[in-house]
């Protein structure tokens, strides 16, 4: 069985249970069953309506977004698999920021509750810039089921790296 780097730090046992489904070939069954279908939110154009939607909905009070893409080159083995920044500049004489969320685009093809896991955790770093309690807690608000959600994330990504693709491609597409 090859490492399951999406899953460090989980507990031995979950590990040998993930296994078994992967050397069984029973993985893919399994995501499939639960999610039928990958999300249709392709362009960034439709990320921004889907992110800024979700914004609107829990964090309204929070900074604007000035940028929300899908980024080919958010490296998902260092650990990130969206970002967020605040990009600054200087014109004229004042100095503008502008918050941007990227998410990496093995995202574009993945179901919506897993896209879901990603940009709620991105927006929640609009309100709280580090992991902790108060976190996980606007986390589980605007998502509820949100740890399980980050588990089924991190199988998803799994499935990619040693099966493949959880759906085929599209004809003609």
């Amino acid at each position: 069985m090859p490492p399951l780097k999406y899953l460090a730090g989980y507990p031995t046992d979950v590990l040998d249970q993930v296994g078994r489904l992967l050397d069984s070939g029973r993985m893919t069954a399994i995501l499939l069953q639960k999610y039928p279908l990958a999300h249709d939110i392709k362009s960034d154009k439709a990320l921004y309506a889907y992110v800024m939607d979700l914004k609107n909905r829990f964090l309204r009070q929070s900074a604007p977004l000035g940028k929300i893409v899908y980024d080919d080159k958010i490296d998902i083995e260092h650990q990130a698999l969206g970002l967020h920044a605040t990009v600054s500049r200087v014109q004229g004489g004042r100095l503008k920021s502008k918050t941007e969320i990227r998410i990496g685009s093995v995202f574009k093809t993945a179901p919506l509750p897993v896209l879901d896991t990603v940009v709620v955790h991105e927006l929640a770093h609009l309100r709280e810039k580090q992991h902790n309690k108060a976190f996980y807690q606007l986390c589980e608000h605007m998502q509820p089921g949100h740890r399980q959600m980050e588990f089924d994330m991190r199988l998803y990504l799994t499935h990619l790296d040693v099966i493949g693709p959880l759906y085929l491609p599209e004809c003609g597409a």
